[in-house]
């Protein structure tokens, strides 16, 4: 299978927001006024994608968009706008607990008879409902381990080793064909899915938006460098155990070894991660600066508020039957490519 590395295309808008920040990145019209921002949904379409489309800026871009958009003034300052909006609801709406021991150990504990998304599909998901969760996760695996590589430079010592250490892991130890976002990319391929980079932008819902968003936000601020560690650990974590469901979930459905390989990946490596991460990149953290304690801590809630809304979403869609994206996966825009990137 070719891959290329071309900018995506700029997605089709979900409200007045989106609408104008996309018509201001194509030179075409104003920036939207402060009161659409105020009024907006955090969680909805059009803020999340707004915001999913000026932070796209930090990574690939999008085609027909000049480079230098990035740190275009006017534009940083709506999505300071819209990051105020998005993150006020989140502190809102986020039970943070008391210490971060407390948050840890809420991360480590398996419910004997969970409900989760990945629970629901080891048990009784469907390959059609398999294809859509690795849809709907793209956003968020193709750009994987990128967002928290910002806080390096904002570590040291024993925080910025091991979480360096844990990225070097991520970003595939040195090798392409192991880059995890490139592994899942090959999970895609299995289940006979575009693997291009921001493919399924269009359909993605925006709980999987959001999921995306919160690292983004938590990367690219210094003064929430606590909180992307919180969320880096979260991940981190929590990861093991639902890979091996998912894993379960592939190969009871009959999906292909690359798909079922991204998932048992996961497994082994997140159980040695999760150790280095509570106990160096946490530790060293707080160590260094323990006044980030607070911070860890809502990085973490805030990262299971996103979680939550999206298997929320996605498992109220599945059990009426219904499909979770936009646009269903069997619809035309959705033929299959000859050219994919990741």
């Amino acid at each position: 299978m070719a891959h290329d590395h071309a900018e995506p295309r700029l997605p089709a808008a979900r409200g007045p927001l989106s609408a104008a920040v996309q018509e201001y990145l194509l030179g075409a019209g104003p920036l939207p006024a402060p009161e659409q921002v105020t009024d907006a949904d955090p969680y909805g379409d059009d803020l999340q994608l707004a915001l999913y489309l000026c932070y796209e800026l930090h990574y690939r871009g999008f085609a027909g968009v000049p480079a230098d958009a990035e740190w275009d003034p006017d534009l940083l300052r709506v999505r300071a706008a819209l990051e105020e909006r998005f993150l006020a609801a989140l502190r809102a709406d986020t039970r943070v607990p008391d210490t971060v021991d407390e948050a840890v150990e809420a991360l480590l504990v398996e419910p004997v008879e969970g409900n989760g998304v990945s629970h629901f599909l080891r048990d009784e998901g469907e390959l059609w409902q398999l294809r859509e969760y690795a849809a709907q996760r793209s956003v968020y695996h193709l750009k994987e381990a990128d967002p928290h590589g910002w806080v390096l430079p904002r570590l040291w010592g024993r925080a910025k080793a091991a979480m360096a250490a844990v990225e070097f892991d991520e970003w595939g130890g040195g090798r392409a064909d192991r880059v995890h976002a490139r592994l899942f990319a090959d999970l895609m391929a299995d289940l006979d899915l575009d693997t291009g980079y921001g493919h399924y932008l269009d359909d993605v819902c925006a709980e999987a938006l959001a999921t995306v968003n919160l690292m983004s936000l938590f990367g690219l601020h210094r003064s929430l460098r606590g909180a992307l560690v919180g969320h880096f650990a979260s991940v981190e974590i929590t990861s093991s155990p639902g890979s091996r469901r998912l894993a379960e979930a592939l190969r009871r459905t009959g999906a292909g070894p690359a798909a079922v390989h991204f998932y048992d990946e996961h497994v082994e490596a997140d159980a040695v991660h999760e150790q280095v991460v509570r106990n160096e990149v946490i530790a060293g953290l707080l160590e260094a600066e323990p006044h980030l304690a607070a911070d860890v801590a809502f990085g973490i809630a805030a990262t299971d508020t996103v979680e939550d809304r999206l298997a929320t979403r996605l498992l109220a869609d599945w059990r009426a039957g219904r499909s979770s994206l936009r646009t269903p996966l069997d619809a035309p825009h959705h033929a299959p490519q000859t050219s994919h990137s990741f």
